[in-house]
């Protein structure tokens, strides 16, 4: 028999409210300054009493009702007892027995995984350690934050199954606008407990912590199943405890014996009341969810024609796909006849462009809107006019370059550059003969059943009507002279 992985994940994301969880301080994941948004409260001064971010509460709900779980109507904050030295109160306030949202699921790639909880709590500060010092120092700008947490039920079975319900989770954080779920700032972690079994009874379960990256994830997964594999092959035992993941040599490493819930002595914060929530309060959460990514992805394909991995372009990047659609929109309009199959096709070929072309221009920058210069309504134009073949694909790719460097008008551009694809004949004709006369090497090597030859000559007419000429007038003209 094969041994079988059974994994699960816990999943942290910080919430982007304006201020922490219990108290008033900003809440800015980019603060460079150490322990600059800090209060008494975050910091634990004597004395001083948290009081609940409604915002924090609102965003967890919703986002337990888009990923289908039941919302408790009854719910509480719990104290987490344990030490560390990023922890200023000895203790963290988060939810043990009654969490904010519970059995829930998420379908990623036709596999439905089970969802056990989400619960609220505080973030920690961060530990720094200076390269080469005998001391470590603490950030507590962190501290407090609003931290959301999601456990899965044990339902994935391979790291790449992991790797894409974490990226799916991500977008749907940014759809609801919950979290910037940004890995490389730390603003989402993924926690990871597996084990290994040759029967329907689980393995002995290792947790993996703080991984930062989607690749990562799945790195880790596959070396933690391998090593777990060896271990028994080799008549070991597996051993529960807490692993970390080493960048540079790609393994996992033993940090401490994992902790049980006992071992953090919870009990009902006595600072905070519990909280009730009505259904008229539940529904208006419920009312403020838009389009989530699995609803845009079959949109997208039906809506627009576009297949599966364009569409997930757009998915991913939602900016990038708000942009498309204003485009698609102004593309719309000027479809006169409004032929589907015509408007489907104009505006597979903005997809084309902005995916191949303004992606490709950009160098891997995130889209943003504010920061491209060129307007929706002055891409449609352009697309029109590469569908109506008004310029040449070659003008076309100068012309965006010229579109996105200015945010300029592409007609005028066209205009200023005399870019206009030439369409008459006795033009083309004009510059074809003149091309003949020059080259007449090329013209015996065709006329002698070299049929390769003509391409050469075809080059020399477009480039001396710099791309400009109409290319099928071209070569339907080309071979008709060389006759």
């Amino acid at each position: 028999m094969e041994y079988k992985p059974t994994i699960g994940l816990e999943i942290h994301a910080e919430l982007n409210t304006k201020s922490k969880m219990f108290c008033s301080c900003k809440n800015d994941p980019n603060e460079k300054r150490p322990n600059f948004n800090i209060c008494e409260v975050c910091t634990a001064q004597p004395g001083t009493l948290p009081v609940a971010n409604e915002e924090a509460i609102k965003k967890v709900i919703k986002t337990g009702l888009a990923l289908n779980c039941k919302i408790l109507k009854e719910s509480k904050f719990d104290r987490k007892n344990y030490f560390y030295p990023d922890i200023p109160k000895g203790y963290q306030i988060s939810q043990y027995d009654k969490p904010l949202c519970e059995n829930g699921h998420l379908v990623v790639n036709s596999k439905k995984v089970g969802i056990t909880r989400i619960h609220l709590e505080e973030d920690t500060g961060s530990s720094i350690h200076p390269d080469g010092a005998d001391y470590s120092l603490v950030n507590y700008n962190r501290a407090g934050v609003a931290l959301m947490e999601l456990v899965t039920e044990p339902d994935i079975s391979s790291g790449q199954e992991a790797k894409s319900f974490a990226e799916e989770l991500q977008l749907i954080f940014r759809y609801l606008g919950v979290s910037d779920a940004d890995m490389e700032k730390g603003l989402m972690r993924v926690e990871v407990n597996i084990s290994v079994s040759k029967t329907k009874k689980f393995g002995t379960k290792v947790e993996i912590k703080n991984l930062n990256s989607f690749k990562v994830v799945q790195k880790a997964i596959d070396f933690e199943i391998e090593r777990q594999i060896k271990l028994l092959e080799s008549g070991q035992s597996v051993v529960q405890e807490t692993r970390g993941w080493h960048d540079k040599k790609e393994e996992t490493f033993s940090q401490r014996e994992k902790e049980s819930a006992h071992d953090y002595r919870y009990f009902p914060e006595p600072d905070l009341p519990p909280m009730s929530f009505s259904e008229d309060y539940i529904e208006k959460i419920k009312s403020e969810i838009l389009e989530l990514p699995s609803e845009k992805r079959g949109r997208f394909k039906n809506e627009y024609g576009l297949d599966e991995k364009s569409t997930e372009v757009f998915v991913v990047q939602k900016y990038f796909s708000e942009y498309f659609e204003k485009v698609a929109s102004e593309v719309d309009e000027w479809i006169d006849q409004k032929d589907d199959k015509e408007i489907k096709g104009a505006i597979k070929l903005a997809s084309n462009y902005l995916i191949s072309d303004v992606l490709g221009i950009l160098g891997g920058k995130e889209f943003k809107e504010e920061n491209f210069k060129v307007t929706p309504e002055n891409f449609a134009e352009f697309i029109k006019m590469i569908h109506q073949r008004e310029i040449s694909s070659k003008v076309a790719k100068m012309l965006l370059v010229e579109m996105i460097n200015t945010g300029g008008d592409p007609s005028a551009i066209v205009e200023e550059n005399n870019w206009k694809q030439i369409e008459d004949s006795g033009e083309l004709e004009k510059v074809i003969q003149e091309v003949i006369n020059k080259n007449p090497k090329p013209v015996q090597d065709y006329k002698s059943g070299n049929k390769n030859a003509i391409q050469f000559l075809f080059g020399k007419v477009m480039a001396q009507t710099r791309g400009t000429a109409n290319p099928q007038k071209v070569r339907e003209l080309l071979e008709n002279m060389l006759k």
